[in-house]
């Protein structure tokens, strides 16, 4: 297999700006359970979404609208909220726009590798 396939794309970690709205409630690093993060990146939009966040980030945290995605505005909600509380995003309300960042600090330091794994997966084409 040629190094190329092995390649990692390069995740991106922004610093935290100064000043932001305290982060919705979420899990504590230590109470971080793999098969609770696991269980929220089996569902390949949020895998998507997460992937995303990992490689495309032009500012520190995102709004729904930024993902480009076509989904009622329900659904998205769930899907960021399962995200956030399996500890994988962490969520800021701004007035009324909720914005979401990887925690890759946390997800790093509780399960090396995990976030190398989201960045190196590929969705269908379909």
């Amino acid at each position: 297999m040629s190094p190329i396939a092995n390649a990692v794309p390069a995740v991106k970690s922004l610093p935290e700006p100064a000043g932001l709205p305290e982060p919705l409630p979420e899990p504590a690093v230590g109470a971080l359970r793999l098969e609770a993060v696991l269980g929220a990146l089996s569902d390949p939009l949020r895998l998507t979404i997460v992937r995303k966040l990992l490689l495309e980030s032009e500012q520190f945290d995102h709004s729904c609208g930024w993902f480009g995605l076509d989904r009622p505005k329900s659904s998205l909600t769930h899907h960021f909220k399962a995200l956030r509380e399996a500890g994988i995003t962490r969520q800021r309300q701004y007035g009324l726009e909720r914005r979401s960042h990887v925690r890759v600090a946390d997800l790093n330091t509780r399960f090396p590798g995990l976030l190398d794994l989201v960045a190196a997966w590929e969705p269908d084409a379909s």
